[in-house]
């Protein structure tokens, strides 16, 4: 008997996590599936521009949800996908990461009778302002197969009463993305065109509301931020949401050192954040990245929920009002800083290992998709 497994990605994030589940899901015999985009990034460079290079077929629906407050983006995707979900009629919904778009299907999914699997489970700040933490934890509620990519995860959803059966440890499929891509990234494109070498320069990226709303708070790290910038060039791929919060506040003169440009496509970036000699950010993704690339990463946040990339890898925290970073900043041009490992289970394989998760729960063969194949997405040739 076929199977459907229905996909909800929202933000760009979703699309690095969500491209090697499909590849490596096409190898299952008696399995269909479909992609839904639901339009919460709508700018190219922010959303289409990764289903080309990432190899993504482009979305069966695409909502066009578009920018809006939290609840208009939450109720738009929920009723744009409770369409689908009776057209489609799938037999497993497959949502990743935190924004909005992954608590809306979950939620409209749960309440349609629909099983949800959510890949990227467990993460957990401690921090009920923020609004992915909220996502985090009502998706998990929600959802029936919890896929982890660290070992805290696991715990974290131990210790919540979540059943050992639903939780299954995967790793991290944002990973695989990143190591089958490293090698085609335009590092001398890159390099060209923003004037820079390799290890003398630091790339910054900055999206919080709760960094960029407030005037008083993003006046006072971009003071912080251009005292890096007096030292090296700092590339700043600015968030369309950042630059026009410069705009509104007043603050584009306080940004003078740092280098703003476009939002870059996923290739870019990576090769801009592979060569770096730090990083500077508020994001969650990017910490994991910089990990298993060895770049030291500092934080501009008081929390993550992604402590294994301070506890293993190349993240500090600095604090959201950067109060941390000159130290963290002179520590590693004096040769010091993390160095880091890479965590277990960010090999390029997580793909392959959700995959035979999923098959496994819709009865379905997964033979193959529990050990490496030569070839897959996220898989090294």
């Amino acid at each position: 008997m076929s199977k459907r497994v229905l996909h909800v990605v929202g933000a760009r994030p979703n699309f690095m996590k969500i491209a090697p589940v499909m590849a490596a899901l096409r190898a299952v015999p008696a399995l269909g599936q479909t992609l839904v985009h639901t339009g919460q990034h709508y700018d190219e460079k922010m959303a289409h521009v990764f289903f080309e290079e990432l190899g993504l077929p482009r979305p069966d629906f695409d909502l066009g949800v578009g920018s809006g407050t939290h609840a208009e983006q939450t109720g738009a995707v929920m009723v744009g996908l409770e369409r689908v979900l009776a057209e489609v009629e799938p037999d497993l919904v497959v949502v990743v990461g935190d924004v909005n778009s992954t608590l809306a299907a979950a939620i409209v999914s749960a309440k349609a009778g629909v099983p949800v699997a959510h890949v990227e489970a467990g993460l957990r700040s401690r921090d009920l302002t923020m609004p992915e933490e909220i996502n985090r934890l009502v998706t998990d509620r929600l959802s029936e197969v919890l896929l982890t990519p660290s070992r805290d995860g696991d715990r974290n959803l131990l210790d919540e009463g979540v059943a050992p059966e639903r939780i299954h440890f995967v790793g991290n499929v944002m990973i695989d993305t990143l190591l089958a891509h490293r090698t085609h990234a335009p590092w001398s494109d890159v390099a060209s065109r923003y004037d820079v070498a390799a290890r003398k320069y630091a790339v910054l990226t900055l999206h919080r509301p709760a960094n960029v709303d407030d005037p008083d708070r993003f006046a006072t790290i971009l003071d912080r931020l251009s005292a890096i910038g007096r030292e090296m060039p700092v590339i700043f791929p600015a968030h369309p949401r950042t630059a026009k919060r410069l705009l509104e506040h007043g603050l584009i003169d306080r940004a003078r050192y740092l280098r703003m440009v476009e939002p870059l496509g996923y290739l870019e970036f990576l090769a801009l954040v592979d060569h770096a000699g730090c990083v500077l950010t508020d994001s969650g993704g990017i910490q994991e990245e910089t990990t298993v690339l060895g770049v030291p990463c500092f934080t501009l946040r008081d929390n993550t929920e992604r402590p294994v990339t301070i506890e293993q890898g190349t993240n500090t925290l600095v604090g959201a009002d950067a109060r941390g970073l000159g130290a963290a900043f002179a520590a590693v041009m004096n040769g010091g800083g993390k160095h880091g490992r890479v965590p277990e289970l960010w090999d390029g394989h997580a793909g392959l290992r959700v995959a035979g998760v999923l098959a496994r729960f819709l009865g379905l063969d997964s033979v193959g998709l529990d050990r490496p194949v030569a070839g897959a997405a996220g898989v090294p040739q």
